[in-house]
């Protein structure tokens, strides 16, 4: 196998609107800028592009291929695309360097969640035939995932309430962090549930947003990154969609995910937990203990571009290899209802 690095990184600020529009054009060409122009490269130099976003959150059917415009006409590109959080593009890209097609790869994800309500849209991830006609938003499941928890004992309200306001503390450092600041665990379970158990602490902000990766292999990763992040494992696994089929506290995909990846021994992990509860659950799913640094970007509750968010968890991750503070690190990814799938990335730094 090749030996395959994450060497660039860039993201877009977390914000709870921006004017531009769906196709996500706006936010991804100033950060395509950052992370080529930081690299040294140009668009000719990279060999495949690949994208994560959602036509049902943009409204309109092959919006990607707007998001294309961000990239150019000329000169002509090899591209795809996944109808997902990014972070599975990533995976796509890191198949396509392995099977020694290209050496680079350029991958981003893009979200604009203020266009509509989102945990109306939310819905239509859900089976087409016995639940979305229920229209079950995203808060509603979640509250109910949380109340199985709190009744089973495995978390209390405290505790939720606890990881909301360390990922506050920790997004402080984070310049594009939407929400961030240091709050009292007492103070915020004095504030007014929004779904029972959920308070709003409990729950990722609708954000708008964008993040890229660049991926390179072998003697160019050398090249273009001093410290680069080597990926050593990146496996997915997925849980039945239906809800009855599955326990929903206790997340085998993760787990199955985690063990596969290579999770034992990360310094660093960052989690795509858009609840509280959440964070807590994958914790115990991917063997975390309290030696490892969760969230030190403050995660997604503290800004959560859909569909760019889970490929910024990698990258926020990726980012402490390069820095030098972290030599394994984990970034981790969820897409579907209540944690259905999740993918986990292993990266270390070497000398």
């Amino acid at each position: 196998m090749r030996d395959i690095a994450v060497v660039g990184f860039a993201q877009t600020p977390c914000v709870r609107e921006t004017d531009g529009t769906t196709n996500g054009v706006e936010m991804l060409v100033p950060i395509f800028h950052e992370v080529l122009g930081g690299l040294g490269l140009t668009k000719s130099d990279i060999g495949f592009w690949c994208s994560g976003s959602s036509d049902y959150l943009a409204g309109r059917a092959f919006s990607f291929v707007s998001a294309v415009d961000a990239i150019g006409a000329f000169p002509p590109i090899m591209e795809s695309h996944v109808e997902m959080d990014a972070a599975w593009a990533l995976y796509e890209a890191w198949v396509k360097l392995l099977c020694g097609d290209v050496d680079t790869a350029l991958v981003y994800g893009f979200g604009k969640s203020s266009a509509g309500q989102l945990r109306r849209v939310m819905a239509m991830q859900l089976d087409p035939y016995v639940v979305t006609p229920l229209w079950p938003d995203s808060l509603g499941l979640a509250g109910i995932q949380a109340r199985m928890g709190i009744e089973a004992g495995l978390w209390d309200e405290r505790q939720m309430a606890s990881v909301a306001a360390r990922s506050r503390a920790a997004a402080v450092s984070n310049p594009l962090a939407q929400l961030s600041g240091s709050v009292e665990v007492s103070d915020l379970l004095a504030t007014p549930y929004v779904v029972d158990p959920l308070r709003r602490h409990d729950c990722a902000p609708i954000t708008d947003g964008a993040a890229t990766i660049v991926l390179a292999a072998g003697d160019r990763a050398r090249e273009l990154c001093e410290r680069p992040a080597w990926i050593t494992g990146f496996e997915h696994r997925v849980d039945s969609p239906s809800f009855g089929a599955r326990d929903l506290l206790g997340c085998a995909s993760a787990v199955a995910a985690g063990k596969a990846a290579g999770a034992g021994g990360v310094e660093v992990a960052e989690l795509h937990a858009p609840f509280t509860h959440q964070e807590i659950m994958l914790r115990q799913a991917l063997g975390l203990g309290d030696d490892v640094v969760v969230n030190p970007s403050g995660g997604v509750l503290a800004g959560n571009p859909m569909f760019a968010a889970g490929l910024a968890r990698i990258g926020e991750a990726a980012r402490r290899v390069h820095d030098g503070s972290a030599s394994k690190v984990l970034g981790h990814a969820t897409s579907g209802p209540l944690l259905q799938q999740n993918l986990v990335c292993v990266m270390e730094g070497r000398e």
